[in-house]
């Protein structure tokens, strides 16, 4: 990681290791952005990769100055409160208030990256709930592809469906403007002059 940072990548790429979310490999990791001043993207996907995201917030506590980007099924999957771990991409209608919510809300250093089918899975579950979280997490979201989308449009483009669905239910163009690129531009400090 380090000899790429040195060369000038502008972030640590997803962590998809099968540890504890909160496992000293994950705080070297974190150590490792701090010093070179990056964000670190992270898959959650329960029993699977980063486990606990229950107790994630330590971590966030622990490093106040590291932008973590959370991402994949079980991060978007707790925008609910009532989330069932087990299910990778409910279509039931949401309970704000979840552990994605909250984390997002609580802490500064916390942002989410909307990619693949899961983040695309988030908004058109319950679009109303969707509307209200894209405008109240407007400054910590972030539109990210995460797929192999060789069409590069229509059904099957989850990257294009979910560009699509953040035009259609964000606020504002504004707000459109800043989960597309204005965000990742500042979090990854990637000039857009």
């Amino acid at each position: 990681m380090e000899k790429v940072l040195r060369a000038g990548a502008t972030g640590i790429g997803e962590q998809k290791f099968p540890v504890d979310c909160d496992s000293p490999a994950i705080h070297m990791v974190a150590e490792v952005a701090e010093a070179f001043g990056v964000p670190v993207l992270l898959h959650f996907q329960h029993e699977t990769y980063n486990l606990g995201i229950e107790r994630f917030h330590t971590v966030l506590e622990k490093h106040p100055r590291v932008p973590f980007i959370g991402h994949a099924q079980t991060w978007w999957g707790n925008i609910d409160r009532n989330h069932d771990q087990t299910v990778l991409y409910p279509k039931t209608k949401v309970t704000a208030g979840g552990i994605t919510d909250r984390l997002l809300a609580d802490y500064p250093n916390m942002y989410g990256d909307l990619s693949a089918g899961s983040g695309l899975n988030s908004l058109l579950r319950d679009e109303e709930h969707a509307r209200a979280f894209l405008e109240r997490h407007q400054d910590k979201l972030m539109y990210g592809s995460d797929c192999d989308d060789r069409a590069g449009e229509g059904e099957k483009c989850s990257g294009a469906q979910c560009l699509a669905a953040v035009r259609r239910l964000a606020p504002s163009k504004e707000v459109v403007a800043k989960i597309l690129h204005g965000n990742a531009a500042r979090v990854l400090k990637i000039s857009t002059a």
